[in-house]
């Protein structure tokens, strides 16, 4: 793990890059919130930019949110192929790419040419999984939480395999986070039972987008964002206890990184 904190402090340095820009698809009308939880996560892990693309009814909800993030709208209630412009737009604007947070009802054949079209690093998170399966995910990483693994399962059989056949990266959430890449799978040493709160798998994405955007390959990125998520929610819990809550954990990522 110090060689990856090494690298999250020397990687501008290093690749003569700014922090990023990091581009967000998610939200829906049942679960408006989690495109700007996402993208706090990404700005308190040091993104310079984060912009958010959302239906239009809820565009209002979710600038709502901060004036630090820059949210833009698609026509409809439903993630579809009237989307698919302005996401290739802020795909090409962005240093990395996430998508799935809170997108509930869209369409399975958009989502795929979406995550397709992307040429930036991109994490494919929630409902976004599964029809993601029939993209091109040699660039991803996927974050699902134990119970949004199985189409993975049914498909490839095991994480181990699907990660080898497809050279995509997973970051797989429960009790115990693993990350699993080229057929290798691995523990995170940190945590708290207080990250099954509501809200934690989305400042997983924005903590390892935000990572991917500053340049760190896919494998660092999941492993050094699993263990910031864990060790951040380790700071909140001892200040708060049970009634921690995923912005508490957010504010808490710059003094977990320093």
């Amino acid at each position: 793990m110090a060689r990856l904190q090494r690298t999250l402090s020397n990687v501008a340095e290093e690749t003569g890059q700014d922090n990023g820009r990091v581009g967000i698809v998610g939200g829906s009308i049942a679960y408006p919130n989690q495109p700007a939880l996402v993208g706090r996560a990404a700005l308190r892990t040091g993104s310079d930019h984060v912009r958010a693309l959302v239906s239009e009814p809820i565009h209002g909800i979710v600038a709502s949110q901060s004036p630090n993030l820059l949210v833009d709208r698609y026509p409809g209630e439903r993630f579809g192929e009237s989307a698919l412009e302005r996401t290739r737009e802020m795909a090409e604007w962005a240093d990395a790419f996430a998508i799935g947070p809170g997108l509930t009802d869209a369409d399975g054949e958009a989502v795929r040419e979406a995550i397709d079209a992307a040429a930036v690093p991109t994490v494919v998170d929630a409902l976004a999984i599964e029809p993601g399966l029939e993209a091109d995910l040699t660039n991803a990483i996927l974050t699902p939480s134990g119970s949004e693994d199985g189409p993975i399962y049914d498909a490839y059989g095991s994480l181990e395999s699907f990660s080898t056949e497809t050279g995509a990266v997973i970051t797989l959430t429960g009790d115990v986070d693993e990350i699993v890449a080229g057929g290798e799978r691995l523990h995170n040493e940190t945590g708290t039972s207080a990250l099954s709160v509501a809200g934690t798998g989305d400042t997983l994405v924005g903590i390892v987008a935000s990572l991917l955007g500053q340049g760190m390959s896919r494998r660092e990125a999941a492993e050094l964002g699993a263990w910031i998520l864990g060790k951040t929610g380790e700071l909140a819990t001892a200040e708060y206890g049970p009634g921690v809550i995923a912005t508490d954990v957010i504010e808490r990522i710059p003094d977990t990184i320093r």
